[in-house]
């Protein structure tokens, strides 16, 4: 199966990586990184002496008020690795959702290495923007979200952990405004870049020449051979609908039928339809009695799962469109999954349930 080009920008650790000591911190630094004296720089961001003095002089004005961002599962025990900056002197940070979506014990770095418990206080799964708040005494160091809309073509400055860095900058140009992602299930208007992002990047600012945040970094785009060609960001405009649903501590989960779809045969079946790989356990399609794709004893595929046609009545021909289809219903609508199985049409109703309250699709 062809990787999609689409890549959420969070570094995923396995359980090696995380020292869990009964002390009260639940982490220690990967072996061999020192992040408070940290200069590396992953392959083709630049180092800092390397930057533009005007560039140059951005990153020492605004790199402490960013912060790495971990976290961990303590049911799986798996962690991941992503970005986040402070926008409060009181510890209130941003960082993209899916960097915390998975887990249930967090913690952030700051540039002087001092670590902090951290909660999640509010976030906006579609949107991909989380707000943490840290368990520890201020004033923290703080950067302004945008009071001016961006401009295209404007050279702007990213902060990521990608490549073993610590809190190192990604300078690129601004492309594009209100860009639409390409799939139902990332963020769409989004702030288009060419700053070389990798994983470990996600939940960074994306700061203009003013010193302002104004966009939260989510995906990458990449090419044939890997390397990351476009970079994306979610907006952010100081005192927006967005950013005062999470100060006011809002939780927007997307509603969920617990589908998770096979991309190489969806859009290619008779009829067209998006081709159920696995139904996820204890889910409103697992209850309704959807099925996924049977495999032989060698994993080889044997048959395919049911195939969705529509949703409401609506033309789904593909997996994208099934998921933008339900994305545009809520949590505890009821909807309507026409789909195939052995060439015989059928249709089922299910109600759709919180994201965050399907575990198995986190696996």
């Amino acid at each position: 199966m062809r990787a999609s080009p689409w890549l959420p920008v969070l570094l995923i650790l396995a359980l090696g990586a995380y020292l869990l000591p009964e002390q009260r911190a639940p982490w220690t630094p990967v072996p061999g990184e020192r992040p408070a004296q940290s200069e590396s720089a992953a392959p083709g961001a630049e180092l800092p002496g390397a930057l533009p003095e005007t560039s140059r002089a951005l990153f020492r004005q605004t790199r402490s008020a960013t912060v790495r961002v971990e976290s961990l599962d303590l049911k799986t025990q798996e962690g991941g690795i992503g970005t986040g900056f402070f926008i409060s002197d009181d510890g209130q940070l941003l960082t993209a959702y899916h960097v915390v979506s998975g887990g249930s014990l967090f913690q952030v770095t700051t540039l002087t290495g001092r670590t902090y418990r951290a909660r999640v206080t509010g976030f906006d799964e579609q949107a991909d923007v989380a707000l943490l708040t840290v368990q520890g005494k201020g004033p923290f160091s703080y950067l302004k979200l945008a009071t001016r809309p961006p401009r295209v073509g404007e050279t702007v400055l990213g902060i990521g952990n990608s490549g073993g860095d610590f809190l190192q900058p990604r300078r690129g140009q601004l492309l594009g405004l209100n860009v639409e992602a390409g799939r139902a299930d990332f963020p769409q208007g989004t702030l288009e870049m060419d700053a070389p992002l990798a994983p470990g990047d996600s939940g960074g600012p994306v700061i203009d020449g003013n010193g302002q945040a104004i966009g939260v970094i989510s995906y990458i785009r990449i090419d044939d051979s890997g390397l990351t060609r476009r970079s994306y960001a979610v907006p952010v405009v100081e005192g927006n609908q967005l950013i005062e649903a999470l100060r006011g501590g809002e939780k927007r989960d997307v509603g969920v039928a617990g589908l998770i779809f096979d991309t190489v045969h969806s859009g290619v079946t008779d009829p067209p339809g998006a081709v159920v790989n696995r139904v996820a356990r204890n889910s409103p399609a697992a209850r309704a009695g959807l099925r996924g794709s049977e495999l032989d004893d060698n994993g080889n595929l044997r048959q395919l799962g049911d195939i969705i046609t529509t949703v409401n009545g609506r033309a789904t021909p593909n997996a994208d469109a099934v998921i933008r289809a339900i994305r545009e219903a809520q949590v505890g609508d009821r909807i309507t999954l026409g789909y195939v199985r052995a060439g015989q049409p059928a249709q089922v109703e299910v109600t759709l349930v919180a994201r965050s309250s399907v575990p198995d699709l986190r696996e």
